[in-house]
């Protein structure tokens, strides 16, 4: 999708019509194009864009034209934006704006008292870059009668320029560990997670004190689930974990900016005792997340699909399947449209799952709904993630007995990953494509015991739960029993 359609695609209806009225009042010319275009585009007419512009020499005024109509979609846009916020951040930004206004027509008193307002609502939302653009305003118009003392707005700017370098710091370092873990995510570069933490804080001069808040709690959540998703261990963040508990368990009240990243810390910790098959503390982590979420509706959208997400994967792997599977369908019959690419995907690939491993036909269909390329998958969900659909793909064509199928498309995952594979160390990912390369060559090979004991073997060297399920499906296929329950009863004895 390009980028004017992928614009369009955040209008609704009702905006439809106002944009098309917001290029009306912009237009000079009656014969300006762009409401056409846009006409055009709103109903998939393609033949017609077509027509728009005919001949070969007029292709450069054609695309003018869409640079033109996109730049008044994105100043449309940032008009919208800022008008229907309702954030206490946009209404301090609003406040500041007024106030310049104010300033320069000699309304100094109520200058000042917005000024003052919008001074309020910065210092209680930790915005020290707005919070900056408002002592700088005060302290050029301190030739005021109304300007509060000078002295005493130097220092308050000083302290402010201090946790505006302390933010700036932190922000530095959590941009290096995302660029390295996209390296390792997509590059296979291998890194050790607990010393390069460790390098950045001291590289960016960083004090441990400054760790401990909400923001500074979910940039290392975040590289922190990443880089165990990748290594699949969960535990190296363990006393990290701890900290934050009890750092939650001292806070009484987050304003509307902590509140973005308190859910995503309480995302991260729900996620980190899954994984740890702690399943009773990663649901009560949820069950807080969607009260929060319900308190102020505003994070319902972008919060909603993870969520649920994980709270289907909870009631799944303790034998709620149905449950489970009817969570995740609901999603994808409802208007995906408005939540995140990644979400839909992830969401889908974990339907599958869950039906394939029940051994419901039905997860053949889901499998066909993955119609992009894997260089698309690649960049959009990364490298592990590429790799588990692929894996999962010849798993179930196996499963149920499309074996030609399975075959070719175990040999294009070689030809494509076996190389990253070794290159990464992943030598159990390599050890289990040869189990399946095996029992795709020979079905029988599954009933030898030293075929049976190093799966076993393999499956105590990693006791991570979507490695348990990859490994059930091969298990499946001599205990003569179906993937899940071989998944239950292995969480019923570990």
């Amino acid at each position: 999708m390009d980028t004017l359609s992928a614009l369009l695609n955040l209008l609704g209806d009702d905006d439809k019509k106002v944009f098309r009225s917001f290029l009306q009042r912009r237009n000079k010319r009656d014969d300006a194009r762009n409401i056409v275009l846009f006409d055009l585009l709103n109903t998939d007419d393609i033949s017609g864009v077509e027509k728009l512009y005919k001949k070969a020499k007029n292709r450069d005024s054609y695309h003018a034209l869409r640079k033109r109509l996109q730049d008044n979609l994105l100043l449309f846009l940032s008009h919208k934006t800022f008008e229907k916020s309702n954030s206490q951040s946009a209404e301090a930004m609003r406040l500041i704006i007024v106030s310049r206004f104010l300033l320069e027509n000699n309304l100094d008193k109520t200058a000042f008292k917005s000024l003052a307002k919008a001074e309020l609502l910065a210092v209680k939302l930790e915005e020290y870059n707005l919070l900056n653009d408002i002592l700088l305003l005060k302290i050029q118009y301190a030739h005021s009668a109304y300007a509060e003392n000078l002295e005493l707005l130097t220092d308050r700017l000083l302290i402010n320029q201090q946790q505006m370098q302390r933010e700036a710091k932190l922000n530095l370092a959590y941009a290096f560990l995302r660029q390295e873990l996209r390296d390792v995510n997509l590059k296979g570069k291998v890194v050790n997670l607990s010393t390069l933490m460790v390098t950045t804080i001291r590289k960016y001069q960083i004090a441990v004190s400054d760790l401990m808040n909400y923001k500074s709690i979910y940039q290392i959540l975040f590289i922190a689930n990443e880089y165990a998703a990748i290594y699949q261990d969960y535990r190296f963040i363990e006393r990290y974990i701890k900290r934050i508990h009890h750092f939650l368990k001292n806070q009484t009240k987050t304003n509307e900016q902590q509140l973005f990243y308190h859910l995503y810390v309480l995302y991260f910790l729900a996620n980190f005792h899954f994984r740890n098959k702690d399943f009773a503390p990663s649901r009560e982590y949820l069950v807080e997340m969607k009260l929060h979420m319900e308190a102020n509706s505003v994070y319902v959208t972008p919060f909603y699909p993870r969520q649920q997400l994980l709270f289907a994967l909870n009631l799944y792997f303790t034998g709620n399947s149905g449950d489970a599977t009817s969570i995740l369908q609901q999603i994808l019959l409802g208007s995906t449209q408005k939540y995140k690419q990644e979400d839909i995907e992830d969401i889908r690939i974990c339907l599958t799952m869950f039906l394939s491993l029940q051994h419901d036909h039905s997860c053949l269909r889901q499998l066909a709904m993955f119609q992009h390329t894997d260089l698309w998958y690649e960049k959009k969900m990364g490298m592990l993630w590429t790799i588990r659909k692929n894996l999962m793909e010849i798993l179930i064509h196996a499963q149920f007995e499309h074996l030609d199928l399975a075959v070719s498309r175990l040999n294009s995952f070689k030809r494509r990953y076996n190389a990253y594979l070794a290159s990464t160390h992943e030598e159990r990912v390599l050890q289990f494509v040869n189990f399946v390369e095996k029992y795709l060559i020979k079905p029988d090979v599954v009933f030898h015991p030293a075929f049976q004991q190093d799966v076993q073997h393999l499956l105590k060297a990693n006791q991570d739960i979507f490695h348990l399920c990859f490994l059930s499906w091969l298990m499946a296929t001599w205990k003569k029993k179906s993937a899940y329950q071989i998944v239950l009863e292995h969480l019923a004895s570990s």
